[in-house]
């Protein structure tokens, strides 16, 4: 048995060490906001939250992830009050929708770790999480909204 914690919850689950871990939120514990888009971390799509960091849940193997805390989509805390989720909202990002739980996330750690990114630090941090139907532009004006919700809270 592998233990982890899920969304807040400890969770057991009895499956190969090297399993990756989108399949274990997936498939053993239905958790479905992560996506499989490339199933080589070059997508972002599968983008969850390991100990705060953002990672591609893709590569990251069960075995290396037992008594880590993994937070995806559903388990953001205050979801209705998250900025970011405000912005993706109020901005209306989506498009198609398929690569959006992985950008939301990404832009979610992007801002723990730079509270008010410039252009250039948004487009670096989120190179890694490709969108088929081109909303880029979308998507870095709701992280400037988002900071400057976050900066406005302080």
């Amino acid at each position: 048995m592998i233990e982890l914690t899920v969304n807040g919850i400890k969770r057991q689950v009895d499956v190969v060490p090297e399993m990756p871990l989108l399949w274990v939120l997936r498939d053993e514990l239905g958790i479905t906001s992560a996506k499989y888009g490339c199933g080589v971390a070059q997508c972002g799509a599968c983008t969850v939250h390991i100990d705060g960091k953002a990672v591609r849940s893709c590569q990251s193997r069960i075995g290396e992830v037992a008594g880590k805390s993994v937070v995806t989509l559903e388990g953001l805390h205050n979801k209705d009050q998250n900025p970011v989720l405000q912005a993706w909202i109020a901005h209306q990002v989506p498009q198609c929708g398929y690569c959006q739980t992985g950008q939301i996330m990404q832009a979610i750690s992007l801002l723990a770790s730079i509270p008010k990114p410039t252009d250039e630090q948004i487009n670096q941090a989120m190179s890694g999480n490709l969108c088929r139907c081109g909303t880029y532009p979308r998507i870095r004006a709701a992280i400037q909204a988002a900071a400057a919700n976050k900066m406005a809270e302080k």
